[in-house]
């Protein structure tokens, strides 16, 4: 059996013991819709992901990693023909949606057990260069993990399947990340020379984020290779195995007495699985054929992908 391959392995968590902490807030996230539910997950786990690789201690990972479930917690009271929207929103609809930070700080605060992570929905849409929502503020003003969500939640929001916008490839979507760590020429202005000098170096995204966030990505894709390498030693055996029916009826059809093609066709039978015949088992190897091929060259492409992936790397 092919083992499923989930992006989002939530091992990390599990080593943290987060779900009982985490009942209460997932709990809370029920009143999400389906999609922002996701996402919060899959923020999350990337983001206790993310802290692992930048060596963050364990009481500051399972923080950080609430505060990523929380993030979108706003958005349930973010209309839904805004939120589900197909097109591209208004510059009004967008500042509605830009509400949904300081909505789900205020939930936060307003909720005992949640106050202490109102850092991830206030914090989480804030760039380095001061060019972020809801304040506005600048790299010496944004606490780290609002930093390190900011870029999970990013690489999640343009990695994913949404209902309002097409897939974009993982390396097109570092490669997006990585611009993000550069300086643009729209800074924040500031009124002090010195602030405005440091913030023109700015981009919007922390570069040692972006850089670990690749690091696991990098892990998923190697994970990925081995769970395809394992599918493709299935389909192998799959393959000798059809192709022994293959020979033995090769044999039968080429047998001219009845008792050669009964024996040829019992020795067929002793290899058939479910449901196959003699009359559909070439079906059965075509697509094994075919499956064991395009997985071969899905082998190929994940290992380009992780070289892409290296190159980029070494331009932070």
């Amino acid at each position: 059996m092919k083992e499923e391959f989930n992006f989002y392995d939530p091992t990390s968590l599990k080593a943290y013991n987060l779900d009982k902490t985490m009942q209460y807030q997932l709990n809370i996230l029920g009143s999400l819709d389906v999609f922002t539910r996701k996402h919060s997950e899959n923020v999350a786990n990337l983001t206790c992901r993310i802290c692992e690789k930048l060596h963050c201690k364990r009481g500051f990972i399972e923080y950080c990693t609430i505060c990523a479930y929380l993030h979108d917690i706003g958005k349930q009271f973010i209309p839904q023909e805004i939120l589900q929207k197909p097109a591209k929103l208004t510059d009004e609809e967008f500042e509605t949606m830009k509400t949904h930070t300081t909505i789900g700080y205020n939930i936060c605060m307003n909720d005992e057990k949640l106050r202490p992570y109102a850092a991830g929905p206030i914090y989480h849409h804030e760039a380095l260069d001061g060019s972020g929502y809801p304040k506005g503020l600048t790299k010496k003003d944004i606490p780290y993990e609002g930093q390190i969500i900011r870029v999970a939640d990013e690489f999640d929001a343009i990695v994913s399947k949404r209902q309002y916008k097409s897939h974009i490839g993982i390396t097109d979507t570092i490669k997006i990340l990585i611009d993000n760590t550069k300086p643009h020429e729209n800074v924040k202005p500031i009124d002090a020379l010195n602030e405005i000098s440091n913030n023109a170096k700015l981009g919007k995204d922390n570069p040692i984020i972006v850089k670990a966030l690749m690091a696991v990505v990098i892990d998923d894709i190697e994970y990925e290779i081995g769970c395809t390498i394992d599918y493709i030693d299935e389909l192998s055996n799959e393959l000798k195995r059809l192709k022994q029916i293959k020979s033995y009826d090769d044999k039968r059809i080429k047998s001219s007495s009845n008792k050669k093609q009964n024996y040829y066709l019992e020795g067929m039978k002793i290899f058939f699985r479910n449901g196959e015949t003699p009359e559909n088992y070439m079906n059965v190897l075509n697509e094994i054929q075919e499956a064991f091929i395009n997985k071969k060259k899905a082998i190929d492409n994940l290992y380009q992908e992780i070289k892409d992936i290296k190159k980029l790397r070494k331009t932070l």
